[in-house]
């Protein structure tokens, strides 16, 4: 039998030629190449790598073991495994700290963010695919608001939601948008970099934790110095953080950075907490000034396909919404001006998103009501129980009012040909308010 303990101490991999050698020695050996190319084929966004156990992979949000002729895996495998695509200071972080996130580079099959750390003494592996080709706003099914987003000369745009729900691949669409429309310097600083942007219309830098910088907070410092239009912070981690990516966008940069938090009043209150007391007045006046949008994101699965959809959360700064983030006895009315906003500002609540969905059959009830912030609030206006009397709304009313939702997703310039067009199809109230509405809004 081959003594692992004298592989592990003699022979450092440096690449598959060596693990393929082993199986001379070691059966039939599995790389890690071979894993990953398989989970790709099989169309699974996870593989986990666990000793005593086949590799296991996600796919559409349920786990499952990886066919095609893989095996379990032992401990050493993983480890050696792990220890082909670290580098020595990586080697030692997992040492030190027991787990260290990278990126890993396959040809012709894609990039992968790999987390390795140590579990009752073995070394285990969890592995996501990033594809090479990031996928724009149209493809991801986000709606039109978001490359209005990216349109902003300045100020803070945060995009949120739990693990796994999608952030990075909507903030790549995003800074995409921008390199394929705006001639700016769009920096990023990424723990790790996952995707690998090129140059368009706009010069890119990527810089990655521990590779090109020490921290979030020192590469934000130099990057004011390096003459950026946009900057990108992987994560606002800390206090520091968020006070240099604020006074980034103070003055005059557009920074986008993530959060994860599930909603926009989470969200204020997250950046918030990061400060004592006697400072948050001065961050709620700051936030007020330089925020320019959150976009909070889930996925559910799509009835219509196989895959995912994005729902989506949006707060959209104004006037209105800087009054109430600046007053800490209000900042709780946040949600009821989302929910109120008319055409103009493109807002939505994760309850809007989702009854959208249902009505185009994308997504089943079920699955909305799983998602939703509030399951109880939405049965009720789902089944169009007016919750103010209690009093079972017609059809008719119930039609009009998810009618009323979908004219929060038009453009200003879009209301009048809208309404033209309605009006000109049937006799409809709605559209002789829209009419009103938009001279007012015009005045």
């Amino acid at each position: 039998m081959f003594d692992c303990d004298f592989l592990h101490n003699l022979i450092i991999f440096s690449d598959e030629n060596s693990l393929r050698c082993l199986r001379k020695n070691w059966g039939d050996m599995v790389t890690l190449d071979e894993i990953l190319r398989l989970m790709v084929q099989k169309g699974a966004s996870d593989v986990h790598l666990k000793a005593g156990i086949a590799p296991i992979i996600r796919r559409h949000g349920a786990l499952r073991i990886l066919t095609g002729n893989i095996r379990s895996l032992s401990g050493q495998e993983i480890e050696i495994m792990a220890k082909n695509i670290m580098d020595s200071s990586q080697r030692q972080s997992l040492e030190d700290k027991k787990d260290v996130d990278l990126t890993y580079g396959l040809s012709g099959v894609g990039r992968f963010r790999v987390n390795i750390f140590k579990q009752s003494g073995t070394v285990r592996m969890v592995i996501r695919y990033i594809p090479d080709e990031v996928k724009t706003i149209d493809e991801l099914s986000l709606p039109e608001i978001i490359k209005k987003i990216t349109n902003n000369e300045r100020g803070l745009v945060l995009v949120t939601g739990a693990t796994g729900s999608g952030k990075s691949t909507t903030l790549a669409a995003m800074i995409d948008h921008i390199n394929r429309n705006q001639s700016k310097h769009i920096l990023m600083i990424e723990d790790p970099t996952e995707f690998i942007i090129k140059d368009k219309k706009s010069i890119i830098t990527q810089r990655e934790l521990g590779t090109d910088t020490s921290s979030f907070a020192q590469s934000l410092r130099s990057a004011l110095r390096q003459d950026p239009d946009v900057i990108l912070i992987g994560e606002m981690r800390d206090r520091e953080t968020i006070e240099i990516a604020l006074l980034a966008a103070e003055t005059g940069h557009l920074v986008f950075s993530t959060l994860h938090t599930l909603d926009t009043q989470e969200t204020i209150n997250r950046v918030l907490a990061a400060f004592e007391a006697h400072q948050q007045a001065q961050i709620r006046l700051q936030m007020a000034s330089v925020l320019s949008a959150i976009v909070c994101q889930q996925l559910c699965t799509r009835k219509d396909q196989s895959g995912y959809v994005p729902v989506l959360e949006i707060l959209i700064n104004n006037k209105r919404v800087a009054e109430l983030i600046a007053d800490p006895k209000r900042t709780g009315d946040i949600r009821k001006v989302i929910e109120d906003s008319q055409t103009p500002w493109g807002m939505r609540t994760f309850d809007q998103s989702l009854m959208d969905l249902i009505s185009q059959g994308v997504i089943t009830y079920e699955e909305a009501l799983k998602s939703s912030i509030s399951p109880e609030n939405f049965a009720t206006r789902y089944s169009g129980i007016s919750q103010l009397d209690g009093k079972k709304w017609p059809q008719a009313k119930v039609a009009s009012n998810r009618d009323e939702d979908s004219w929060q997703n038009l453009d200003i310039m879009d209301v009048e040909t809208a309404v033209t067009t309605r009006k000109s199809l049937e006799k409809n109230p709605i559209a002789d308010e829209k009419v009103s509405f938009f001279k007012k809004f015009k005045k």
